[in-house]
């Protein structure tokens, strides 16, 4: 055993230059158009190190390389400040440079003492106006620039090095003023693993049909392109590191978030964002995207760009994508249009697509200058790119003291004493799941308390922990600086009906509900200022840990399809995540074919011309993912041969025989239609081909009811939830044997609206109708889920039903 000890409180000037047609920064204009005085020297260019210009057509670098330059830039100027703050999931260095005048670099521990006085005002005491006015003139913006979350968005850390060297090498009186007003962070990847995993499998099929295609792998080894939906669940490590060792000590007051969109929509989205927004954004920070996102705008237009909309696409609504936007800093996504990785596309205008929002082809208000199509390469993605982040740049020097003076606006308003009437906090009442969500609002920042006057309470946690906590009630209250996050992440959500002008629902950008303790079965109720508890204001907490130890668990199969699934990621991390430790295996289209999960053995006692067979795995778990998908993989022709084809019939029947023979299949959300289609299950979707306007439920959480009689269901309470995103909906079909071989474990109830948050219309088609039920096949079990019972590591109130399905397969 190994102990760990948890504290909780409650603490009460010159323009960039602007260019007539868009800029090439190869050429050496564009790194030092006007120099004030001799530029440093001996300052490596990215081409000295990594043998190319970062944009050079079908050139990637790798991580070793990046990293390799950044470090000779530390080496050799002033400006420049390398560090590793941890390491990836897959053990690769996670780096971050920083990047400011050397008179700052100096006295960083000073700025970031600054920061964290007005981002919290309660610190400055007595004359805090005066104090902070003072801290403001002394301050400097802090701007994180963020690169290649997603790895396949190849421009945004090759990018980097263009940014990192123009403003380590040049002499620019514009430079000189950034460097002088503000601190860069600069990350050259979020995702430094998933940089080698698309630059090996460009450089695999570079002179092939396929040259330019994704990885037939996720890039984030769990998470895939959902990395960049952790900002609030801190599920990765890539998450924590810079959660941890860059937000929460530096409390930047701008994050500019480098990404790619399509290729056959805008050149350049910027903010701000279409509606809606999360309702506990503080209006500050609408304002200050608003502002900055135009002003960028603005700048590139007159500077010849092209193509750039905005107040399009692109929400503001849930936080698993914007932290910044609960911790005092403006999130100014940028998404520049995408090539076929390193290889250059050329796109007729017919080849443009209307957007959400906006039409490629068309001009109008938030897209006035239209992009008529032709190549567009690597270099042009990189020049958007360094282009918009010195814009910004050139805003946060010049503007620094509205920066700052913002910044002390939110936080001030944040710690306000609340009004008699207004909500003042929340209470959360102990159960198991209760530390994973106090851990989740502490990383983010929240200050918690405890209600005396309650006895002591031993909590056993889903991973097996053991904690004592002083009273079985914990409060947060709203009025400190990070309260909106603590608000955003407990209460419920209610996302607008919007429509569009034929009455369609206008989709999310993401998902539209976020209520972690829904999601993890703990009960949160609000308190109505003021409050009248006693409240205990510190403790310290022994946290007994189990050492993370296999589970026993054999013979567990997961489909691993050759078309990634980012569900597949996220299943696996559900088995080994917070010390469960699951062992599991992969399984390969090509392996079910081949019939990989049967295993042949002679026993000694039998006469050896005897084979029996038996099952190499007792559980196969099929992940969320559309049956054509499952069934057919890659066409023939759009990836190597032997990627493509899927399942196929001989893979389903495969999957059949090993339930007949006594598997148990797990199937998830949409696979699940895929078994009962592929295996005529007695079992039909009555939400299948309905229009978006009769049934719609996008990333909502939704009640449930449990029979349980069911093995399943035991341990569960009656009244669950499911996370139910592009999900089917359950009845048993017509067929003679449905019911002998349909069990119902879970259904929606036949009375009210199943809807607890987010969004769903169409509600009462799910009345008295299953989501989750388990058919007989043979010898063996299929449990369809009608629903994601490991929703992206959050939702921990349905992990005993899949991890029951996975024990009712005989793994003791």
């Amino acid at each position: 055993m190994r102990t760990r000890t948890l504290a909780l409180c409650l603490i009460a000037a010159f323009c960039l230059p602007l260019f007539s047609s868009p800029v090439d920064e190869s050429n050496p204009s564009f790194i030092a158009p006007q120099i004030a005085s001799a530029a440093p020297v001996n300052i490596p260019a990215p081409e000295d190190v990594l043998g190319f210009r970062p944009g050079d057509d079908r050139k990637l670098a790798s991580w070793n390389q990046v990293v390799d330059y950044f470090r000779k830039l530390d080496v050799a100027s002033d400006r420049v400040r390398f560090e590793t703050l941890g390491k990836t999931t897959m053990g690769a260095p996670f780096v971050m440079a920083t990047i400011s005048a050397p008179e700052n670099l100096a006295r960083l521990e000073e700025y970031k003492k600054i920061q964290q006085q007005l981002a919290d005002p309660r610190t400055l005491g007595a004359n805090s106006e005066r104090k902070a006015a003072a801290l403001i003139s002394r301050g400097k913006t802090i701007v994180l620039i963020t690169c290649g979350i997603h790895s396949t968005e190849v421009g945004s850390y090759l990018s980097s090095m263009l940014i990192a060297h123009r403003l380590a090498s040049s002499a620019e009186p514009l430079i000189r003023e950034i460097l002088q007003n503000t601190i860069i962070l600069l990350v050259p990847s979020l995702n430094p693993d998933g940089v080698d995993i698309v630059k090996n499998w460009y450089d695999k099929t570079l002179g092939t049909p396929f040259e330019g295609t994704d990885p037939p792998e996720l890039y984030q080894k769990y998470t895939g392109h959902d990395n960049n939906r952790d900002w609030y669940a801190f599920t990765q490590v890539e998450t924590k590191i810079t959660v941890e060792k860059i937000y929460d000590v530096w409390h930047p007051q701008i994050v500019h978030d480098i990404h790619q969109q399509g290729a056959t929509g805008a050149r350049l989205f910027l903010p701000p964002y279409m509606q809606p927004v999360e309702p506990n954004v503080p209006k500050q920070i609408v304002e200050g995207y608003t502002e900055l996102g135009l002003a960028i705008k603005d700048e590139m237009r007159a500077a010849g760009f092209k193509g750039i909309t905005w107040d399009s696409t692109y929400d503001a609504w849930t936080p698993a994508r914007a932290y910044s936007h609960y911790h005092g800093g403006v999130r100014i996504l940028s998404e520049t249009a995408s090539a076929k990785l390193a290889t250059p596309i050329n796109m007729r205008t017919e080849d443009l697509r209307a957007g959400l929002g906006y039409d490629a082809r068309k001009a109008s208000a938030n897209f006035p200058d239209i992009w008529t199509g032709g190549q567009w390469r690597l270099r042009d993605i990189t020049n958007y790119m360094t282009t918009a982040a010195f814009a910004l740049l050139r805003n946060a020097a010049q503007e620094r003291e509205r920066w700052l003076r913002r910044f002390y606006e939110i936080g001030k308003e944040a710690v306000r004493p609340r009004n008699k009437g207004e909500l003042w906090g929340f209470k959360i009442k102990a159960s198991g799941n209760t530390p994973a969500l106090l851990d989740i609002l502490e990383r983010g920042g929240v200050q918690i308390g405890y209600l005396a006057g309650e006895k002591p309470i031993e909590l056993r946690t889903l991973s097996d922990s053991r904690v004592t906590y002083p009273t079985r009630t914990f409060i947060v209250p709203l009025a400190q600086p990070y309260g909106a996050f603590a608000k955003a992440l407990l209460e419920k959500q209610s996302y607008p009906n919007l429509r569009d002008k034929d009455n369609h629902p206008i989709p999310p950008y993401d998902v539209t509900a976020h209520t972690l303790p829904l999601l993890m079965g703990v009960e949160v109720e609000p308190i109505i200022a003021p409050f009248k508890g006693r409240l205990m204001k510190r403790v310290n907490i022994e946290t007994s840990i189990s050492d993370c130890v296999s589970s026993g668990l054999k013979k567990i199969a997961i489909y691993k399809s050759s078309v990634p699934s980012i569900d597949e990621g996220w299943t696996r991390w559900s088995l080994i995540g917070s010390c469960f430790n699951y062992e599991y295996e992969q399984i390969t289209d090509k392996e079910i074919r081949e019939r990989n999960f049967e295993q042949k053995y002679r026993p000694a006692y039998f006469n050896n011309s005897q084979i029996y067979k038996d099952l190499k795995y007792r559980v196969i778990i099929l992940p969320d993912q559309l049956p054509r998908t499952i069934l057919e993989g890659y066409k023939a022709g759009t990836m190597p041969q032997e990627l493509t084809g899927g399942l196929g019939e001989e893979g389903t029947k495969a999957l059949r025989e090993f339930v007949e023979q006594g598997g148990t299949l797990i199937c998830l959300n949409r696979a699940s239609s895929f078994a009962i289609e592929q295996f005529k299950l007695p079992v039909r979707d009555v939400t299948a081909g309905l229009a978006r306007t009769e049934f719609y439920a996008p990333g909502s959480i939704l009640r449930i009811e449990m029979d349980k009689s069911h093995p399943l269901a035991a341990s569960m309470p009656v009244k669950s939830v499911a996370w139910v995103e592009n999900s089917p909906v359950f009845e048993l079909s017509d067929a003679k044997d449905a019911a002998a071989r349909v069990r119902v474990i879970a259904r929606y109830s036949a009375q009210g609206d199943p809807l607890l948050s987010g969004w769903l219309l169409g509600g009462e088609r799910l009345r008295g109708r299953a989501a989750l039920v388990d058919v007989t096949l043979g010898k063996g079990h299929i449990f369809l889920f009608g629903f994601r019972p490991q929703y992206r590591g959050q939702s921990m109130a349905t992990y005993p039903l899949f991890f029951g399905a996975i024990f009712s397969g005989g793994m003791y």
